[in-house]
């Protein structure tokens, strides 16, 4: 544990520090582009962040190489070798696109070459448990034609969920730590040595997403653009190949007396080796609703929208910072929860658990609908927008602007003046040289957006 925690560490530590001269290389490359109508930011902001994230993968790997009990995972396996051509390959298309806005098509079938070098290393699907059944092999063609799938859908999911300040690196550090958890017991608690290569990919992926959470909090200062989210997306799904389909069950001795069709002594062993798949169970709903959604309205499934669960978070009335920590509330459920019941199946508390949590999650996401005013007395202690005289300004403001112009009023302030449009007067201040602007209201700017 000391070592994966030092990989861990080391992975942060070049993450965190290489950001800031590639946020500065960002700016002068001029990999800044323009305020698009889905975006929910207001001022231009450099991308190239998965240059750094791909700096702390390789110093992650190489301190792991160089540690007594880690170096056994590159002596007995290819993986991580796999995984570091992959990445390398899916970075730079990633770089490409930052700066010059590949097509999606391209970036599409440079997903699937570098599932496929990983492939050709040996980091691929050999079996899948099935309930009921148990393990079943599958032939060579079919284990790589699943490996490219899931590597592939499982990059789109979290790019996909790049949309707001931290968002998808701190739901992909969430899903890492919870797969850590998991692979770690496999490989310490049941001595399976082929889930190591699975447990150090977490612990760096972790790595790569605390070192730039930092930077990429909001307000932003750089995005990981889709040089970074590709990338861990990638590492997400190698370690989940590994993990899921390179570690026999028979292996962790679950069964009772051999029998293999007790429903129940089955469970600890299925439920978590679809922890992958639960983990990324946000951004794959995501995904699919993405799709299915630009499809019915005639357009392209790469076609960019503002549908997306994020955005519909902000357009209900949460504010930047709410909506992602509800999205990390709803990620850690997910992913915890998958951890908890595999080790306990048998525990009534943690449905109940699971359920109440659950219950309080829908309590967080209907909040706006909620318009709570303190009594008069509390007013001084409360925000203004809990007051009744600054909600009666607002009103009063809304009506009057509506009246004038017959169209939906400008943004109102807390004291209930109307305020026109924000215009950046050069480029964020979180991210280039100048002073940072200041908004006179930004948690209602970006609400209304």
């Amino acid at each position: 544990m000391r070592e994966y925690l030092l990989t861990l560490c080391v992975t942060a530590a070049v993450t965190y520090l290489l950001t800031g001269p590639v946020r500065k290389f960002a700016i002068a490359a001029g990999a800044m582009p323009e305020i698009r109508a889905r975006d929910v930011h207001r001022e231009p902001t450099p991308r190239l962040g998965g240059i750094a994230m791909f700096g702390g993968l390789c110093a992650g790997l190489l301190v792991a190489d160089h540690l007594h009990n880690l170096n056994g995972v590159f002596e007995l396996s290819n993986e991580p070798r796999a995984l570091l051509s992959g990445a390398a390959l899916i970075w730079i298309v990633g770089v490409l696109d930052d700066k010059f806005e590949i097509d999606a098509l391209i970036k599409l079938g440079a997903q699937m070459i570098s599932a496929g070098v990983m492939v050709m290393q040996g980091l691929t699907i050999l079996w899948i448990p099935v309930p009921g059944i148990g393990t079943v092999s599958l032939t060579q063609w079919q284990g790589n034609l699943l490996t490219v799938a899931l590597v592939v859908i499982t990059i789109n999911a979290v790019n996909f969920v790049d949309g707001l300040d931290g968002l998808a690196a701190g739901m992909v550090c969430i899903a890492a730590a919870a797969f850590f958890m998991y692979s770690y017991r496999i490989w310490y608690g049941y001595g399976i040595e082929a889930a190591a290569p699975a447990t150090l990919f977490a612990a760096i992926l972790m790595g790569m997403c605390l070192g730039f959470l930092p930077h990429n909090m909001h307000p932003a200062r750089i995005f990981m653009g889709d040089s970074g989210s590709m990338l861990i997306g990638l590492v997400l799904a190698a370690g989940a190949i590994s993990i899921t389909g390179q570690v026999d069950p028979d292996g962790m001795a679950l069964f009772a007396d051999g029998e293999r069709n007790v429903t129940h002594a089955m469970l600890p062993v299925f439920i978590p080796l679809l922890l992958p798949l639960g983990i990324i169970a946000l951004p794959m709903a995501d995904l699919v609703l993405a799709i299915v959604r630009r499809t019915w309205n005639g357009k392209s499934p790469f076609a960019a929208d503002r549908g997306h669960l994020h955005h519909r978070l902000l357009e209900i009335g949460h504010s930047h910072s709410r909506a992602v920590l509800i999205m990390y509330f709803w990620a850690a459920l997910i992913a915890f929860g998958t951890v908890a019941y595999s080790v306990h199946s048998a525990s009534m508390w943690i449905v109940l658990m699971i359920v109440a949590l659950s219950a309080l999650g829908l309590v967080l996401l209907l909040l706006p609908r909620f318009t709570p005013r303190a009594p008069r007395w509390a007013e001084r202690l409360v925000p203004p927008r809990y007051r009744h005289a600054a909600r009666a300004a607002e009103r009063a403001a809304e009506a009057a602007a509506r009246d004038a112009s017959g169209r939906e009023p400008a943004p109102v302030g807390a004291a209930g003046a109307v305020q026109g449009p924000v215009r950046a007067s050069g480029v964020n201040g979180a991210t280039a040289l100048g002073a940072r602007s200041r908004f006179p209201d930004r948690r209602k700017a970006e609400s209304a957006r």
